[in-house]
């Protein structure tokens, strides 16, 4: 497993809310891996996984966006059926709760990747 960062964005429920953030990361040059928004009544969240956590939150500072960052864990597994289930039932069974996840391969890819939270009572505890 490697160590990335997750920004979670505060948006406002609006079309093109997201494809500004898209170019405002896309101008500076970031390579967004993973991303999974979501939306209640008038604001929403947009999560995201990029390739070069500086860069990002120079740009996102830059354009006035609140975001969160977050440790987050990524973990490559084969693109087959049960492949993410076998990677979950272990982290289960480690006591592991995620907070999120996010999971995404190519269709006909031999890879696929899992990137995933946890909360940082659970991180703390597990570094005792």
């Amino acid at each position: 497993m490697a160590k990335t960062k997750q920004f979670t964005i505060s948006i406002e429920n609006r079309a093109g809310a997201v494809a500004e953030i898209a170019r405002t990361l896309g101008n500076a040059k970031v390579n967004i891996l993973a991303l999974l928004g979501t939306a209640q009544g008038t604001t929403g969240t947009v999560e995201l996984v990029v390739e070069d956590a500086r860069r990002a939150k120079k740009a996102l500072d830059g354009a006035g966006l609140t975001y969160k960052e977050t440790t987050a864990e990524e973990y490559e597994l084969p693109n087959k059926p049960g492949a993410l289930a076998e990677c979950l039932e272990k982290l289960a069974a480690k006591g592991v709760n995620l907070n999120s996840i996010c999971a995404t391969a190519s269709k006909g890819g031999k890879k696929a990747v899992v990137v995933y939270t946890v909360a940082a009572e659970e991180k703390v505890a597990s570094a005792a």
